[in-house]
């Protein structure tokens, strides 16, 4: 690659032969790193020119060396604006300290802060062009040297105030200084009371660095102001002005759940009401937050659609027929002889077996045939034992040992332990040589304990833990709020508290109701800082779970666009399949339904069906151009 780019080289900047004397630099250059009896940088004296591969590879390693050079000049450039920006922030904020400094020691302190001061909590300040924003905090500290509170009655030894300054410009930055304020004698009483605020979390392992709002009007200067707790999880509000049971105090932390404290207005009997300071006594407060958790909520119903299809395209779907042909999208009788037209008087056709996998039920054996005058088909079904194939008796599936020849036919009262793979028949017959009766295709449905999503349901969710009672005694809890699932049937809640949760559905509302969760049972717990997916299993009186298939494949068909209604019951809902074809229409009211499918690329279908409990129905569609 080196050849290449010092040949990309020499023929930029002219004809190897006006180069290659040895008078020039060029030459020069050569013969020191390459001797003459080598080739390694031979130059060619027979063309000036260079081939596609050599431009392209030569103009690539340019490219890659001023590419590099202008992102070191870039990051360069930024490193220098980033400096600059610092400096200045570094220079306001040792102006605010010393300002600080500055001040009388009773005005060191903040508006609305505790102590109370001329300091702005909060200043925006541009300079050259960048966006500073300034957060001063002024606060007692209370130093080991004479003890700590609440065995130290005076813990206010001397202010410290903290200086943080933000900025989003470029890279962003932020800078915190701190600088002690000493009183000129001894310390001495400032009046009002303490505030020990303890933050913990859900081990009841110390939580640093946590926000610590407190907020009071009724004092004067009012109260508005941000702290945040030490190492050891604790704040001392040294000097707080007394005040009975006027502190709100909220706790925070980002990433974390919040825990405060809540106001007759509020909640008529809190368990965690506002806090009181008393003239010179100590008031302590735990508050518990901990890493928020998500919970991953899934609105399904508590089954799914299976099916078997056979449209006689071959013979790969049929284990054993007589008297009968099977091929070209039919199944008819053989005829006698292949010079002749003439049919054969009687046949049957027997499918393969049908064994479904998480089987919940049978739904319904249909067909679609052409019987002509004085042609039959008649149906059956059979089960499996360890070692033959039996009719299903009579006392289970009545008619069948007689045949059936009304389509559909109802399975759902089979058992599936007993009858867990099935077979159909088909017996055809003629009473006329030169007619034939035509099977198009059968097939049979049935229910599986695969959940299919039900997209945009109401659910409720409500925390165990509680914040007082209400005038009538009644539980207020902390978390209880509603929420609604998406066109996926699915719902993302975020930033939970660690508590036990339940949810609920209104069924006079949504018409449904939860049969059941899991994980079970409820109430679910949710762990801080975890994902907890939750699946509610939705039932009603009447539903109906469409299955969409391709006839030829029979695979499921995604995004199929299907419509059901009922102008008499004033229903008329489009929804679109999911990814196995599925789609469900609940809740419902009894009776029939007219429905209509349309998708790109398959020919449109509408049809009726009759819902009653849970119906499935499987739909194939027929592919444009066949």
């Amino acid at each position: 690659m080196l050849i290449l780019f010092w040949k990309f080289f020499l023929n930029l900047f002219g004809p190897y032969k006006y180069l290659d004397n040895r008078k020039g630099w060029v030459f020069d250059f050569v013969t020191k790193f390459c001797p003459r009896n080598k080739s390694c940088f031979k130059i060619s004296t027979k063309s000036a020119g260079f081939t596609l591969i050599e431009s392209v590879i030569g103009i690539t390693l340019m490219l890659i060396i001023f590419v590099g050079i202008f992102g070191v000049y870039q990051m360069g450039f930024k490193v220098v604006w980033q400096s600059q920006a610092r400096i200045t922030a570094v220079s306001l904020v040792n102006q605010k300290l010393e300002w600080a400094r500055n001040l009388s020691y009773d005005n060191v302190g903040t508006f609305g802060g505790i102590p109370s001061g001329s300091i702005p909590q909060t200043e925006i300040i541009s300079r050259n062009d960048i966006e500073y924003t300034i957060r001063t905090n002024v606060s007692y500290i209370d130093d080991s040297f004479d003890g700590v509170a609440p065995d130290d009655f005076l813990p206010n030894d001397y202010k410290r105030v903290r200086v943080e300054i933000i900025w989003t410009k470029g890279f962003g930055g932020e800078i915190i200084l701190m600088s002690d304020v000493a009183p000129k004698g001894l310390e001495t009483s400032v009046g009002g009371g303490n505030l020990l605020i303890t933050v913990f979390n859900a081990i009841g392992e110390a939580v640093p660095q946590a926000d610590v709002h407190l907020v009071n009007s009724a004092v004067s200067p009012s109260i508005d102001v941000y702290y945040q707790t030490n190492n050891d999880g604790q704040y001392l509000a040294a000097g707080a002005s007394a005040s009975i049971e006027n502190y709100q105090v909220t706790v925070a932390k980002n990433g974390y759940s919040a825990d405060r404290t809540y106001g007759i207005e509020e909640v008529a009997n809190s368990e965690n009401p506002r806090l009181s300071v008393m003239e010179g006594k100590l008031t302590s407060k735990s508050f518990s937050i901990d890493r928020t958790s998500d919970f991953i909520v899934n609105t399904v119903s508590p089954f799914g659609a299976g099916g078997f299809l056979d449209s006689f395209v071959n013979q790969s779907g049929i284990s054993e027929f007589f008297n009968t042909f099977i091929g070209g999208g039919e199944a008819t009788l053989a005829t006698t002889t292949a010079e002749t037209l003439e049919y054969e008087s009687s046949g049957y056709l027997i499918s393969n077996a049908i064994a479904p996998l998480n089987l919940l039920s049978w739904n319904e054996f249909s067909w679609s045939d052409n019987e002509s005058v004085d042609t039959q088909i008649n149906y059956q079904v059979l089960y499996a034992t360890s070692t033959e194939w039996f009719l299903i008796p009579n006392g289970v599936l009545s008619g069948n040992s007689g045949g059936f020849n009304i389509s559909p036919v109802n399975l759902s009262g089979i058992s599936t332990s007993t009858y867990s793979n099935l077979k159909l028949k088909g017996n055809f017959s003629t009473n006329s040589t030169s007619t034939t009766p035509i099977l198009y295709d059968w097939q049979v449905s049935w229910l599986t304990n695969d959940s299919t999503p039900i997209p945009n349901i109401q659910f409720g969710l409500r925390g165990s833990k509680i914040i007082g009672t209400d005038i009538n005694e009644t539980p207020v809890y902390k978390y209880a709020e509603n929420h609604i699932s998406g066109g996926d049937g699915k719902k993302t809640i975020s930033g939970l508290e660690w508590d036990s949760y339940i949810f609920s559905v209104d069924k006079l509302i949504t018409g449904l109701d939860i049969s059941e969760t899991n994980p079970a049972p409820q109430p679910i717990n949710l762990a801080p800082n975890s994902s907890q997916t939750v699946f509610l299993f939705l039932s009603a009186d009447n539903g109906l779970l469409l299955k969409i298939k391709d006839n030829e494949t029979s695979d499921p068909v995604f995004s199929a666009g299907v419509r059901l209604y009922n102008a008499a019951f004033g229903y008329d809902v489009t929804q679109f399949t999911d990814v196995d074809g599925e789609t469900i229409f609940i809740p419902l009211k009894n009776g029939s339904y007219d429905y209509q499918i349309q998708v790109e690329g398959y020919q449109s279908v509408s049809g009726a069906v009759f819902v009653s409990g849970d119906k499935i129905k499987i739909i194939y569609l027929i592919p444009e151009g066949i």
